[in-house]
C-alpha cells in the first residue's frame, strides 16, 4: 500500500508557508535529500524556497545557476524525462557536470506554470544516490504538490503585478499632472463672510475614479504618504491667491503626520493661516509618534481639525486626545437635519462640546437654505457645502457671486 498523503490546509496560511510544506511533505514522501521551487529570470534557475535539512551548504534560497547548467530546460524540451530514478541511466545527465558537481543520482521535476502557460519556474526534488523505487505514482504526487505550489506563485504573481500597477499608476498623476486641487469655501455662518477654503484633491483620469479608491490603494502599495505630501504641495500653490485673512485647509491622514515629513511641504509657509485637517476612514491611530507631531505643528501655529466629526471613527475618545482647533461636523449628521429632531439635538450637543473645549464647529454638506437656518440657530460656526459653492478654480471660488445671501434658496 503506498503511504497516504496529505495535501497540506492552506487556509489562513501565507503562500511561502505553504509552498514550504509542500517541499518538506513531498521530499519526505519520496525519500530524497533536496526540494526546491525555482523561478527563471534572465536566464538563470534562482531558488526561492529550498528544503535541505543538513544540506543547507549545498543549496540555499537566492542561489543561481545558468538554465544552460542544470537540467530544467532539458525537462521543458522534452529531452529529459521529468521522474529520472537513475541518472547513469541518462545519457545526457552523464553529460552535464551538474550531475557529478551537486552530486545527482536521482531527480525528479515538474514545471511550475503562469496563468498564461508560460514557465515559471520548476518544482523539484533530487537525491546523490540512485532510487529506483520512483514510479508514475510518485510522478503524480509531485504533480499535486506541484500544483499547489502554483496556486501560490501565481496568486503571488498577480499580487505583485496588481502592486506594480498601482505604484505606475499614482506616479503617473503626479508626473503627468492628473492630480489636481479643487477649493470649497468654508462660511462663517453669522456673517456670511468666507472664513477659508478646504482644498480637495481631483484625479484627472479615464476611466474617473473617486479621491478616496486612489489614496486607497496608494495607501495599499505603501505610496499613502507620497500621494498625500503630493496633493498638500499643490494645494498650497493657491495660498498666494487668498486674502491674507482667509486660511487654507489641508488634508492629512494620521500616516502621513507621524511620518515627519510634512516639514518637506509646509517649511516656510505661514502656518497661522494654514488647518490641518486629520482625514481617516477607519480608526485614528492615536499613537505617540502621531501626537508628537500634532503638537509640533499646534506649537507652530498651525490650527488641527479632525473631519467626519460624529460619524464613523471619529469617537470623542479620539477627539479628546487630539483635542482639535476646528471640529468638521459629518455631512450624514447634516443633510435634513431642518427635519430631524435627533440631528438637531446631537448638533446642539456638539455645539455645547464645542463651547467647553474652545473648538469651532464646521458642518459640511449643507445643500439647502432650511440646513443653512437650522445649523445657524443651533449656533454652528461655520458652514461648507454646495449651498456655498461646489469644490472648483481657486479664482472663480473666490467671486462673490458665488455665495447666496442666506435664506434666499440660490445655492448651486
Amino acid at each position: 500500500m503506498p503511504k497516504a498523503i496529505l495535501i497540506p490546509e492552506t487556509v489562513g496560511r501565507r503562500p511561502e508557508e505553504i509552498i514550504a510544506t509542500a517541499l518538506s511533505t513531498v521530499r519526505e514522501h519520496l525519500g530524497m535529500d533536496i526540494a526546491y521551487l525555482s523561478e527563471f529570470v534572465d536566464g538563470r534557475s534562482v531558488y526561492r524556497a529550498v528544503d535541505a535539512p543538513g544540506l543547507d551548504h549545498l543549496l540555499a534560497v537566492d542561489d543561481s545557476r545558468d538554465l544552460n547548467d542544470v537540467y530544467c530546460q532539458h525537462i521543458l524540451d522534452g529531452r529529459l524525462p521529468e521522474l529520472i530514478a537513475d541518472t547513469s541511466a541518462e545519457p545526457l545527465c552523464m553529460e552535464m557536470p551538474i550531475t557529478f558537481e551537486a552530486p545527482i543520482g536521482s531527480h525528479v521535476s515538474v514545471p511550475i506554470r503562469r496563468p498564461d502557460g508560460s514557465p515559471y519556474g520548476m518544482f523539484c526534488c533530487l537525491s546523490p544516490r540512485a532510487n529506483p523505487t520512483l514510479t508514475p505514482r510518485d510522478l503524480s504526487v509531485m504533480r499535486a504538490f506541484a500544483d499547489l505550489a502554483a496556486e501560490q506563485v501565481n496568486g503571488a504573481l498577480i499580487e505583485r503585478d496588481t502592486h506594480a500597477a498601482k505604484v505606475a499608476a499614482i506616479r503617473a498623476v503626479i508626473e503627468t499632472h492628473a492630480l489636481s486641487i479643487a477649493y470649497q469655501p468654508i462660511v462663517d455662518l453669522s456673517t456670511g463672510m468666507v472664513q477659508g477654503f478646504e482644498a480637495l484633491s481631483r484625479f484627472n483620469t479615464e476611466p474617473y475614479r473617486t479621491p478616496d479608491l486612489w489614496f486607497a490603494d496608494a495607501a495599499s502599495v505603501g505610496m499613502g504618504v507620497y500621494l498625500e505630501l503630493a496633493a498638500i504641495e499643490l494645494a498650497l500653490m493657491g495660498l498666494t491667491d487668498l486674502p491674507e485673512h482667509i486660511y487654507l485647509s489641508l488634508n492629512a491622514g494620521p500616516d502621513t503626520i507621524a511620518s515627519g515629513r510634512l516639514g518637506e511641504v509646509l517649511e516656510g509657509k505661514p502656518l497661522n493661516r494654514l488647518v490641518l485637517e486629520i482625514t481617516e476612514h477607519d480608526q485614528i491611530d492615536v499613537e505617540q509618534p502621531f501626537l508628537d507631531e500634532l503638537l509640533i505643528w499646534r506649537d507652530r501655529g498651525m490650527n488641527i481639525a479632525i473631519d467626519d466629526a460624529g460619524a464613523g471613527y471619529s469617537g470623542l475618545q479620539q477627539i479628546l486626545r487630539i483635542s482639535p482647533d476646528i471640529l468638521k461636523l459629518d455631512r450624514s449628521l447634516v443633510t435634513g437635519i431642518h427635519a430631524d429632531p435627533a440631528r438637531r439635538s446631537l448638533g446642539a450637543a456638539m455645539v455645547h462640546f464645542a463651547a467647553e473645549t474652545g473648538a469651532r464647529i464646521v458642518a459640511e454638506g449643507i445643500e439647502t437654505a432650511e440646513e443653512c437656518s437650522t445649523l445657524q440657530t443651533l449656533g454652528m460656526h461655520c458652514g461648507q457645502g454646495w449651498y456655498f459653492g461646489r469644490p472648483g478654480d481657486l479664482t472663480a471660488a473666490l467671486a462673490p457671486c458665488q455665495l447666496p445671501r442666506f435664506g434666499d434658496g440660490s445655492g448651486s
